[in-house]
């Protein structure tokens, strides 16, 4: 991956948990405050701007489940991040994959705890409405795999 010092990479792990959240929690303030009224926006043939508040999991399950899903998501977190220390320092796939789950998660949980739902608003045809959030835990899932695979 990055050819930098170990120094370098713990500081920008926890730049890039700081850069992602910050980028979900913004355009989640944007959706609600430019989106709602209008509910859905066509951008491209192929992706809408849809404000949905989402009180579950993708595709709507364990839907009104918000308070289970807030221990999920915690004890999932908590998981990630002691199971990490036993990662060599040099699985920088896996490292920086983690640290956008965590990302995500903490942008997803941020919303179940402070509104009661996500705030979700990208649409593609198929697909669940998702957010920042969301793409941050599957991409970081995907890194996650990859840099796993790599180092064992």
């Amino acid at each position: 991956m990055l050819a930098l010092r170990p120094t370098t990479h713990r500081f920008l792990r926890p730049l890039l948990v700081l850069g992602a959240l910050g980028a979900d929690q913004a355009t989640k303030a944007w959706a609600m405050h430019r989106l709602a009224p209008m509910e859905s926006v066509r951008i491209l043939p192929f992706l809408h701007l849809t404000y949905v508040e989402n009180t579950g999991a993708a595709w709507s399950l364990l839907k009104g489940g918000n308070s289970i899903l807030i221990g999920i998501s915690m004890a999932l977190m908590a998981g990630l991040l002691w199971v990490r220390r036993r990662w060599p320092a040099d699985a920088h796939w896996a490292h920086y994959g983690a640290m956008l789950v965590v990302a995500g998660a903490l942008g997803n949980l941020y919303d179940r705890i402070t509104l009661g739902c996500v705030v979700d608003f990208l649409e593609l045809p198929y697909w669940p409405v998702f957010n920042i959030a969301d793409s941050c835990i599957c991409v970081g899932a995907a890194f996650l795999a990859w840099g796993l695979r790599e180092k064992t």
